[in-house]
This record gives structure tokens, sequence and C-alpha cells, in this order.
């Protein structure tokens, strides 16, 4: 299947699937009724509508006579069904024979037993250890430099300007500033 092949087609293909899959409830029939009803009311207007969510029906047939009835309806009814369908019920919309038969053209060399894993991105490979660790260090040489007494801890204020080499201009700015002030206070 190619992106040529129109939503018309696909739903011709699908129908059998749709019309057997138990997935398809008379709550998903009802839900996709309502929006084609609702935001596509030149798809399907409120008498039809009524119809199709009868529940002195069973929910198979009304089921096949909207497919039916899109069917006839055209191109842009099909495919604001489908868009309804993935948006209600996207494991019904992804095990369509039509959308089995574009990925499996599109990656020949999956196999089914191969799961697919989504890729994670790692932007670092240390872990939460080495960031809590990094933190502490930090969280205590400032408690050293503003909360010690006595001319022993004021040792800190040269490895807090050096600290700050690899900062940005404003951040080294607003750093060694503070670093000064917190001199001048003690």
């Amino acid at each position: 299947m190619t992106d040529i092949d129109c939503y018309h087609e696909q739903l011709q293909r699908d129908a059998q699937f749709l019309c057997s899959d138990p997935r398809m409830d008379t709550e998903l029939v009802d839900r996709l009724v309502l929006q084609l009803n609702r935001i596509y009311p030149q798809i399907l207007i409120d008498k039809e509508a009524h119809k199709f969510r009868n529940l002195s029906i069973p929910t198979k047939v009304r089921l096949a006579e909207l497919l039916k009835h899109l069917h006839w309806k055209g191109e842009e009814a099909c495919h604001e069904f489908y868009r309804g369908l993935h948006i209600h019920a996207e494991d019904v919309y992804s095990s369509l024979p039509t959308r089995v038969r574009q990925r499996e053209m599109a990656d020949p060399k999956q196999t089914k037993n191969v799961a697919v894993l989504p890729e994670r991105f790692v932007l670092n490979d240390r872990g939460p250890v080495f960031f809590l660790s990094c933190f502490s260090f930090v969280v205590g040489i400032a408690m050293l430099y503003y909360c010690g007494e006595g001319e022993t801890l004021r040792c800190t204020g040269p490895f807090l300007h050096c600290s700050a080499a690899r900062l940005s201009k404003g951040a080294k700015d607003v750093f060694i500033t503070c670093a000064e002030v917190g001199k001048e206070n003690k």
C-alpha cells in the first residue's frame, strides 16, 4: 500500500475487520457517530446519526451500515472516520489490516517477534547519585562560606572565584559579586 491509496479504498479493505473486531463495541461506535455528526454535519446529519445510534439494532449491523454510508459519501467522509477512529481507539486503528500492511511495507526486515522499544535520550549516564553528590558538595561549600565563623572558613573565597570560571559572563558577575558582598559583611 502506498500513500496514493485513498481512504475510500482503505475503508473498503478494512470493513470486514472492523465489523468483526470485538473492540468495536457500542460505546466506540456511538462516539464515532457523534464525532462525525457534531464536527462534520455535512457527512452525517442528525437523522442519520440517530439511525446509527439506535440501540435496538445490534452494534455490528449498525457499524456495517455506517461503513457503507461513509463509503457512499466519499473520500472526505472515509478520511474523517479514520481520524475519529485514531482519536478514540488508537489500538484498533493501529491494528487495521491496511495500517499493518503499511508498516510491513515501510520496514520489510522487521520481524513480528521483535518488540520495538522507543529510544531513550540520555543526557548524562552518571545517574542521580552523581548529581546529588555534586549538589551536596556545592551546598556544603556555600554553607561554609556564608554561615561559617572565624577566619579559617573565609579561605573558601578563592575557591568560589575559581568555580565561577566556567559560568557565563552574566552568571559569573553575579556569583563573584555575591561572594565579595559576603566577604564584606563578615
